[in-house]
């Protein structure tokens, strides 16, 4: 199965669904305000989410597409590299349909929708943000054919799209990375004191792995989505240095 051939049967979602949907969105709207950038909490209402109901990816798309042409698209888990980067070169961002059970409200190995929906899509209505998102899959499609190098790159994708924390000089750190965004311990920790908070550097973030399975040990910060952009280039010469070394050491 891909996520081009899943749809989201609303329908199906029962009472406790939404009712998960209701308590995590409650607790981050309560949260988040001063903790995550301004444009999240306005995208927040751009794309018309509410407590009431589980957001419907139709109506979702209605609203988000007119304006970075972005559309949600729906995925049966974690996608495979390939798919992944070239939904989103596309501009479909894949988003899992399931929701979690009551008693996994706090922490989630494998995302479910409400990281995928809350976490992400508010995001998705900033034209800049989704600029550097798109370039960056269609950068990824450049090395397919090389896991290793996949890897590196998907560290990028991590510690931005996922973890990253947005940090002008004189200011307090705010978040952005959707990882971050739609957990409540994490969202708590990355901002407060006890965390560890680097400036983004592209090379010193292809040399750090990450972990799923706890909260992050550090997080790298930008002072701007203009940041992300300008720094393609040094990433794209980083990974043609990658392959032209491995080229350099398989011909020895």
């Amino acid at each position: 199965m891909t996520a081009m051939n899943l749809t989201q049967n609303y329908s199906s979602y029962t009472s406790e669904n939404h009712q998960v949907w209701a308590i995590l969105y409650d607790r981050q709207v309560r949260n988040l305000p001063g903790k995550a950038i301004p444009e999240f909490m306005k995208g927040l209402e751009k794309v018309g989410f509410s407590r009431e109901r589980i957001p419907d990816f139709n109506e979702i798309n209605q609203k988000l597409k007119p304006l970075t042409g972005f559309e949600v698209v729906a995925a049966p888990g974690i996608v495979d590299d390939a798919l992944f980067f070239q939904l989103i070169a596309n501009k479909q961002f894949p988003a899992t349909v399931w929701v979690r059970r009551m008693d996994q409200l706090d922490y989630l190995e494998e995302p479910d929708m409400f990281h995928d929906v809350f976490g992400h899509v508010p995001l998705l209505t900033i034209p800049v943000y989704c600029e550097f998102l798109a370039k960056l899959s269609e950068l990824a499609l450049t090395h397919l054919d090389r896991p290793d190098i996949i890897d590196r790159l998907t560290r990028i994708y991590w510690y931005t799209i996922e973890f990253g924390l947005f940090r002008k000089p004189g200011q307090q750190a705010q978040i952005y990375g959707a990882g971050i965004l739609s957990s409540v311990g994490e969202s708590n920790l990355s901002v407060s004191d006890e965390s560890v908070k680097l400036d983004f550097d592209v090379s010193h973030i292809l040399d750090t792995p990450y972990i799923k399975e706890t909260f992050q040990s550090q997080y790298f910060c930008i002072q701007s989505f203009e940041q992300l952009l300008e720094s393609l280039p040094a990433l794209e010469e980083a990974l043609q240095k990658l392959r032209t070394e491995d080229a350099l050491a398989t011909s020895l």
